[in-house]
């Protein structure tokens, strides 16, 4: 599924030489991706622009015709050593669908924490056993049985994601509003609370439960940028219920301040526990995080 991925298109196609047939679904590319798919044989059909992936590649499965399928994003590539396991499996299959280990190249680094490794994506399948939902970054439907590969970077989905700020917030722009509307079909409302629970949790997540602080910079800027995108998301849906009032004072806004902070200090000394200090440092971190715990 394409829209204007001149960029990034052939890089994919070639990794695809090992399959029987390329079927591509674009959403109104005005670039020269069209052009490009068509030196690769690859028969492209037209799908309305969605601003996500998923009905198209619902579309794409009705197209294909081969018993087996593998889904690649135009930002992604095959590695050989994926082409060739799933190959070998093809001809003696284990199971109906598989998950595969995806290598995220984020701002010019393969990320390897804060939830970016290893990944996993359904893209390995038997025709009739996999389907997507109409929903942004849905789980698929599965029928039969899964196997997961080991998360190697030789049997890995290579994934070219975010090259710059820019365009990371250019996605972030359209994947919140797509997720605030999507809350408030389901009727969840906007509360000031949320505005603090969320970014937090999703900070948390990342940097620490993930261990985002492992890949330095890299790992801080995705989850705090990650973090933001939770916070748009609220403000947006916030903005489909027209901005309605909600009185909140000083006080209040204190305590939510402070609960957030008391369990992201929590969440800092749980990790430094985890990192080599002395017996007394070590003490003074626990007593910290019990005071946080049931303070």
């Amino acid at each position: 599924h394409t829209y204007n991925e001149e960029k990034n298109i052939e890089r994919c196609l070639s990794s695809l030489h090992w399959v029987d047939e390329i079927v591509l679904i674009d959403m109104g590319s005005t670039d020269n991706t069209c052009i490009i798919a068509k030196n690769f044989k690859a028969r492209i059909y037209s799908h309305p622009y969605t601003g996500f992936v998923e009905p198209a590649r619902n579309f794409g499965l009705e197209k294909t015709k081969g018993d087996w399928i593998i889904i690649v994003d135009a930002d992604e590539e095959v590695s050989k050593g994926l082409a060739h396991y799933l190959l070998g499996e093809v001809q003696k299959p284990s199971s109906d669908y598989y998950r595969i280990a995806r290598k995220n190249i984020i701002f010019g680094r393969w990320v390897k924490h804060a939830g970016w490794w290893p990944d996993y994506q359904i893209r390995f399948f038997k025709k009739g056993s996999v389907a997507w939902t109409e929903k942004i970054h849905g789980i698929p439907l599965t029928y039969g049985t899964g196997t997961e590969l080991d998360a190697a970077e030789n049997l890995s989905l290579i994934h070219y994601h975010y090259q710059n700020i820019e365009q990371y917030i250019e996605r972030l722009n359209r994947y919140t509003t797509i997720s605030a509307k999507n809350l408030f079909v389901a009727n969840q409302r906007f509360s000031t609370k949320l505005l603090f629970e969320m970014p937090t949790r999703e900070f948390i997540n990342r940097f620490f439960a993930w261990e985002g602080y492992k890949d330095g910079i890299h790992g801080m800027a995705l989850s705090l940028l990650q973090a933001f995108s939770e916070l748009v998301v609220y403000l947006k849906l916030w903005e489909l219920e027209n901005f309605r009032e909600e009185k909140i004072t000083l006080a209040e806004t204190e305590e939510l301040f402070i609960k957030e902070n008391k369990l992201t200090r929590y969440w800092f000394l749980n990790e430094l526990l985890k990192q080599p200090h002395n017996f007394w440092n070590g003490f003074v971190f626990r007593l910290k995080r019990k005071l946080l715990q049931y303070g």
